[in-house]
């Protein structure tokens, strides 16, 4: 007999050998009909995969993050199954699934798949999902799996192969399809039901350019079609909200091939808001003990071999930039934490002094591949509210809760309410990926999962997922349709400051070092303002919007008197512009509303004459006529009434 404990701690005893599917019926034939997977010691696992020991296990359905993973990965081979069904010889790369789906990269050889072909391989792939067909599991050496895939002639699963050690080769089989694969998938076909195949790509084989490029097929897959149907319309919803559409359409920012792909340039507006965003992030970090610092967009090479980051990302860096000194060599910046610890390091430091808490706006450099590249979100410059705490050890705690303050503090500004918190571990399976010993890491982990017990946060725990040098805490969030974004982030670092020989005084007059904590609210502002835009649809809240009023003249009989608008409001620090256009005035209130701007002040002949202006509101029309000083009453009420209020006091 083997013992069973649930997330409950409840435990009970079952054969060896027992399946998590069948302790699911165990407990009920309702549950073991919904569960796709289950966690056995912490690894995901087929729900059939017989349990041989001891274990603490959970089940997973489709509510989970890591059902819908297992189905989707189950999707994926079905996929494939159906492509090699209808088109004979097609090579396979790899089929992840992925936040809303999966895709397979194929190499359909002589053969080409468009568009147009996915209704007929969406069909085959219904007709085999009927055929309930299991997915089984099955340990092969690694000499029998190269030669499976030498007589199918597949070099990418070969190159796989080659990769993997001995003993730790697995295949799965569904009706007449085999893949390499280490799983989990769901128990069978049966529960696929609804499917689209949503489009195409080009993808370079393992994202090197200089390899062939594949054919990536995305789908999706549900339970049932109405699922299916909602998350069509969502998607259709999603592509109204593209940030890109709405960001070309507001004139917020633009990019150039001839500046360099994935180097964004913002726009006046998007100038606008972006500074709002910054001027918001200063003034709560000044009143939160933070120091504004400046640092170099290029650091030289051995700063990054010091801090780590040239071994850990150097492939992910721009080529380093060579001067006419000999051996001397540049890079620009991928992260700003080096340059923040020469800044602790330029003088002497008491603990009495202790915590150091130094912010800045660092504009910093990755060289993403090209076919990652995405809008704001996936950029090869972007800017962070990076900051970083030097501080001891006994303040730890307390320096990281109040930063989870400010993170709460901002997402609750922009109305991101609902966020799940997720503690990143390292894998002390594989160690080789982080830097540090295992004491530091062990106290940091610590102090990020006391942090979150103190706050009360919604937290889960994820291992693997740390930075490499340390653990951090993310803060996922979901937008108005319900999309996941990874926003804000604080890591928790006693190997930087390792690494850089950072010290303090401390009060017994001997030398100490400072534990580190890196930062970063929004993150990176081009992603934040990605998922913004995204979340709001462009109508940002009135504090935030790059043009807050427009004023639209009847006509050019009464542009002195718009001029008089303007200044005066202008005056009160109220962003405003003029539609001065020879446009009848019916266009210009659509143009405006186009624009999303919030207030529409119109101004003829009546307005001029009693010193008043005509005001429509975004979305709602008609508000009446009002004098200057009461329509500067309202829009200072509409302000305080926002949730989204900066500062008390703080301008418009």
């Amino acid at each position: 007999m083997i013992t069973i404990t649930f997330p409950d701690g409840n435990q009970r005893e079952y054969v060896e050998g027992a399946t998590a599917l069948e302790i699911a019926a165990s407990i009920s034939e309702g549950l073991a009909r919904n569960v796709l997977a289950a966690s056995v010691n912490d690894e995901v696992w087929d729900a059939t995969r017989p349990i041989m020991e001891d274990a603490h296990i959970k089940l997973f359905t489709w509510d989970s993050k890591e059902g819908k993973a297992a189905f989707w990965h189950s999707s994926a081979h079905l996929m494939a199954e159906a492509l090699e069904a209808t088109y004979p010889g097609i090579k396979f790369g790899i089929g992840p699934p992925i936040d809303n789906g999966f895709y397979y990269d194929v190499d359909p050889g002589g053969a080409e798949i468009t568009a147009e072909d996915l209704p007929k391989i969406e069909k085959k792939m219904l007709e085999l999902a009927r055929q309930k067909n299991t997915y089984t599991r099955k340990d092969v050496s690694k000499k029998e799996a190269i030669e499976y895939f030498t007589d199918k002639g597949d070099e990418y699963k070969l190159e796989l192969i080659d990769e993997l050690e001995d003993g730790s080769i697995t295949f799965y089989e569904q009706g007449n399809f085999t893949d390499l694969c280490k799983g989990p998938h769901i128990p069978h076909t049966g529960p696929i039901k609804a499917i689209k195949l949503l489009s195409i790509a080009g993808a370079y084989w393992r994202g090197d350019e200089k390899r062939k490029q594949l054919t990536r097929i995305y789908g999706i897959t549900f339970q049932k079609q109405k699922e299916l149907e909602e998350y069509l319309l969502l998607l259709e919803e999603a592509k109204k909200r593209d940030h890109r559409k709405i960001g070309k359409e507001l004139e917020l920012f633009t990019f150039s091939e001839k500046v360099g792909l994935g180097l964004p340039m913002w726009l006046p507006k998007g100038a606008a808001l972006r500074e709002r965003l910054e001027q918001f992030m200063r003034q709560a970090q000044l009143k939160a003990g933070y120091e504004p610092v400046v640092t170099p967009h290029i650091g030289h090479k051995d700063l990054y071999i010091t801090s780590g980051h040239y071994e850990k990302y150097g492939e992910d860096s721009f080529r380093p930039i060579q001067t006419p000194a000999e051996g001397e060599a540049f890079f620009l910046k991928p992260m700003n934490c080096p340059h923040h610890c020469e800044l602790y390091k330029s003088r002497p430091r008491s603990y009495r002094e202790l915590p150091v808490r130094l912010a800045e706006f660092g504009t910093v450099y990755r060289y993403e591949q090209s076919g990652e590249l995405h809008g704001l979100t996936r950029v090869r410059g972007f800017t962070q509210d990076d900051a970083h705490i030097f501080c001891r050890a006994d303040q730890v705690k307390d320096e990281f809760k109040k930063v989870i303050d400010l993170v709460l503090y901002v997402f609750d500004a922009l109305s991101f309410s609902e966020f799940t918190a997720q503690i990143s571990l390292r894998d002390k399976m594989n160690k080789s990926k982080y830097i540090g010993t295992d004491e530091n890491w062990d106290k940091a982990e610590q102090a990020i999962i006391e942090a979150t017990e103190e706050k009360g946060l919604n937290a889960v725990v994820v291992t693997g997922e740390a930075a490499f040098y340390g653990p951090k805490l993310d803060f996922m969030v979901k937008d108005a349709l319900g999309r996941e974004w990874q926003l804000g982030t604080i890591q928790v670092d006693y190997n930087l400051p390792e690494r850089f020989e950072l010290e303090y005084i401390g009060s017994d007059n001997d030398k100490h070092r400072p534990v580190m904590i890196h930062r970063a609210p929004f993150g990176s502002l081009e992603r934040f303002v990605a998922v913004l835009i995204e979340h709001c649809a462009g109508d940002f809240p009135l504090w935030l919007a790059p043009v807050q009023v427009s004023i639209l003249s009847i006509s050019e009989k009464y542009e002195d008197y718009a001029q008089k608008v303007l200044k005066y409001l202008n005056n009160s620090d109220i962003r405003t512009i003029i539609d001065d256009r020879n446009e009848k005035i019916g266009k210009k209130i659509r143009d405006a509303e186009v624009q999303k701007i919030p207030f529409m002040l119109i101004v003829g002949e009546k307005e001029q004459t009693s010193e008043q202006v005509a005001v429509r509101k975004h979305k709602e029309g008609d508000k009446g006529s009002l004098s200057l000083p009461s329509f500067i009453e309202l829009i200072q009420k509409e302000v305080i009434s926002e949730s989204t209020v900066p500062e008390p006091g703080n301008p418009i």
